[in-house]
């Protein structure tokens, strides 16, 4: 794309707007990376608010309609659709600038707060710190699911799909690859049969659809797929599959497939497999790594990097700790985002076409209304191990569930507790003053005690 004689749509209306020169788009997505916090919805609104809003690059109708077509791919949209935004303006260099700016910056931070972490959890103040954190993270969890939960579950089909999704995790431990991979077969099937049942809205119709982009999308996938795969190639090579580097990079790439519904809704699944499955680290480090994601800018998933980071620090042989730490960190950021640039980068020619498939919005209308059974699930996976210092599992038949020693109650966290729900739903407090003052009033109890 040429720097100063391309022009295109402005929002909305029948004008254009000149289209920016290179390094223009890479300083817009650099404030745009450093100021991407509250989560998709505020990330989102940023983007919306610098690209549409004020700088006219991309056309409203279009803005919206990548929108659409990120939430119908696994990972997170709001990266997704910073990528789209930068191929649709200038290409892959584009793209690639556009999705690392937004992801970089949080990356940076989260890097650094995971070293302080590994090295300083032990200490008195830091645990009490973050126990203020912790219950702040339960408040934060409880909000995403009823500002979802209001958001999606529009129709009886639709809470009948989270109550089961729910019940399926809690109560009987299925796995939650299935439970979206079998929420979309549902969705698929009842919008090519019953689609008022989703509430579904019928495809527009009338426009000249551009030629199938094969080319374009093949040699995509196998860039691409080989990017995501080399890694793993050379860890498969130099250190083997016993490895805790290959055991993260496998577990974060299959991950990466079924991220359907944003940061919550994969990490209760995470945690299980993280703690209970790999041992890489306990139950209430995965909320405290949730806490450090929302203090940062940039995804949420980028919790995912805290994960690896700790896997390989505690396995780092033979590496030292640290060495190891930030190769566990690269490798979780790598391919938690990877197959980000691969999906936009071999579908964004198809966002015609998908946009208007019926049968593809009725699966992602059913993921959705899922995922607000998998954020209950997190919720209270998230009550339990901050509220108990000892949970334990009950099996009585298909059923199997965890449940709290309740002599094991800690009224700390309690307290904790309680008042970050007065924060968050009494007086309304944003994010990062909900985790200060949870953190300074568990920081605070630490020194009492």
């Amino acid at each position: 794309m040429a720097d100063t004689d391309v022009s295109i749509a402005a929002p909305g209306e029948g004008v254009t707007a000149p289209a920016p020169t290179f390094p223009e788009l890479l300083s817009a997505f650099t404030r745009i990376g450093f100021l991407s916090f509250g989560g998709p919805a505020g990330q989102i609104a940023l983007m919306h608010r610098e690209l549409v809003e004020e700088r006219g690059w991309v056309a409203e109708e279009d803005f919206l309609h990548a929108l659409n077509f990120c939430h119908l791919l696994p990972g997170p949209e709001a990266q997704q659709l910073a990528t789209w935004i930068g191929w649709r303006l200038a290409g892959v260099r584009g793209g690639l600038a556009a999705g690392l700016l937004f992801v970089i910056p949080g990356a940076c931070i989260i890097l650094a707060l995971s070293v302080f972490y590994a090295l300083a959890a032990n200490l008195g103040w830091v645990a009490a710190l973050f126990l203020g954190v912790k219950a702040a993270v339960l408040a934060i969890v409880v909000q995403a699911l009823l500002r979802i939960a209001r958001r999606a579950l529009d129709t009886p089909m639709k809470k009948g799909l989270a109550a089961t999704a729910f019940a399926g995790l809690f109560l009987f431990d299925l796995p939650f690859p299935l439970i979206v991979l079998g929420s979309g077969v549902i969705g698929m099937i009842i919008a090519r049969t019953r689609p008022e049942l989703l509430a579904l809205k019928p495809a527009k119709g009338g426009g000249v659809l551009p030629p199938h982009p094969w080319r374009t999308t093949i040699l995509s996938v196998l860039v691409w797929g080989a990017i995501w795969a080399a890694p793993m190639v050379l860890i498969a090579a130099t250190l083997g599959q016993d490895h805790v580097l290959w055991k993260v990079g496998a577990f974060f790439s299959q991950l990466a497939i079924v991220t359907f519904g944003g940061a919550y809704a994969v990490l209760a699944y995470m945690a299980q497999e993280a703690v209970q499955g790999f041992g890489w680290l306990q139950a209430g480090e995965m909320a405290d790594g949730l806490g450090l994601a929302e203090t940062t800018p940039g995804p949420l998933i980028l919790v995912t990097q805290f994960v690896g980071y700790l896997a390989a620090f505690r396995a780092p042989a033979p590496f030292t700790p640290l060495v190891a730490g930030l190769l566990g960190a690269g490798l979780t950021t790598w391919v938690t985002f990877a197959p980000c640039f691969l999906w936009i980068f071999a579908f964004a020619p198809w966002i015609d076409r998908l946009g208007n498939a019926v049968w593809l919005k009725g699966g992602l209308a059913a993921v959705t209304a899922a995922v607000v059974g998998v954020i209950a699930n997190l919720t209270a996976w998230f009550a339990l191990h901050v509220l108990f210092a000892r949970v334990g599992e009950v099996q009585a038949g298909p059923l199997r569930f965890d449940w709290p020693e309740l002599a094991s109650f800690d009224w700390r966290a309690g307290l904790l507790a309680a008042l970050a729900f007065a924060l968050a739903f009494g007086a309304k407090s944003g994010v990062l003053r909900l985790l200060a003052v949870c953190a300074a009033g568990g920081l605070a109890l630490g020194l009492l005690g």
